[in-house]
Formats: C-alpha cells, structure tokens, sequence
C-alpha cells in the first residue's frame, strides 16, 4: 500500500521539480517565439499562433528535448529516466515531423472537396496546420536544452527561486 503524503509535500515536490519547470518553460517559450516571428515574416500581429499547432519553431519538440536534457544533467546521461525520457522525445518529434503532418495534408486535401460530396457539410474546415516540417521540429529540439539547461544551472527549480527571493527580501 502506498503512504498518502500531505498535499503541501506534493506541492512543495511539484515546485521543487526543474526537469518539469524548465521543459515548460521553453515549451512556452518556443511557443511564443510563433508570435513574433509572425509578425517579422508576415508583417502581423496574430496572438491567435500562440494557441495552434504546428508552425515554426515546433514547441512540442522544445518541450520533450528541454525535460530530458534536464533529466539527463540531474541523474546522468546514462541513466535509464534519460533514456525513457530520450525515447519519449524521439517519439513526440517522429509523430509531429510524419504522422500529424500528413494528416495535416490530408485535411487539407478534404476541404478542397466539393461540397457536394457530402451528405452532411461540415460546420467548419478540417484543421490543416497540424504538424511540423523536420527544420520546424529540429529547431525545437535546440530550443528546448539551449533554454532548460542554462536555467537549471543558474536559477534551478521554481522552488529555490523563491526560497532566494524571500531570504534576500527577508
């Protein structure tokens, strides 16, 4: 049987966890990127990218690379959590660069349809920007280690964060 731990061990744990905080943060990262560079590229500004798939940098990829870079700097890359969470991320960027990609084609493809093929219309278009080309999916995965890795060294988990800003405050 497992011992259940009070809520505040479990909430002071989450925060503790850099491999997690820093994975998101250059998730969030990367995915905010989207924004400005569709503002340089395209000469608008759409906050809408910031919540749509696909597009360039892949924050998927940034995401998985970023946790187990810092997963690998924590316990060591040779240690098998490094090698289970190197095989997620191979999976991850597999599945954006191939099979969200083509199915991406694919709906493309549906909605140029007439719309006399179908019994029913649709209420809106399939999503067609759904995956990632391998260049968007390769510079995630730079993203990701290129932002964990130096915030785990230099400022490391949300909880020892706080812990400095409150004994310099304090």
């Amino acid at each position: 049987m497992i011992d259940a731990m009070p809520s505040h061990e479990v909430l002071h744990e989450f925060l503790d966890n850099s491999s997690l905080t820093w994975g998101l943060i250059a998730c969030g990262l990367a995915q905010l990127s989207k924004l400005f560079l569709e503002l340089i590229v395209h000469r608008r500004w759409r906050p809408a990218v910031l919540t749509e798939t696909g597009g360039m940098p892949s924050s998927h990829s940034a995401l998985v690379t970023g946790t187990a870079a810092c997963i690998g700097w924590n316990l060591g890359f040779d240690h098998p959590q490094f090698a289970l969470a190197a095989m997620v991320a191979f999976v991850v960027m597999y599945d954006a660069s191939g099979i969200r990609l083509a199915a991406g084609f694919t709906a493309e493809r549906v909605n140029a349809l007439p719309d006399e093929l179908w019994t029913e219309s649709l209420s809106k278009p399939l999503k067609e920007s759904l995956g990632h080309s391998r260049l968007q999916v390769l510079v995630g995965s730079l993203i990701g280690p290129l932002i964990a890795l130096p915030g785990l060294e230099f400022f490391g988990s949300p909880l020892h964060v706080a812990l400095l800003i409150s004994s310099g405050t304090g």
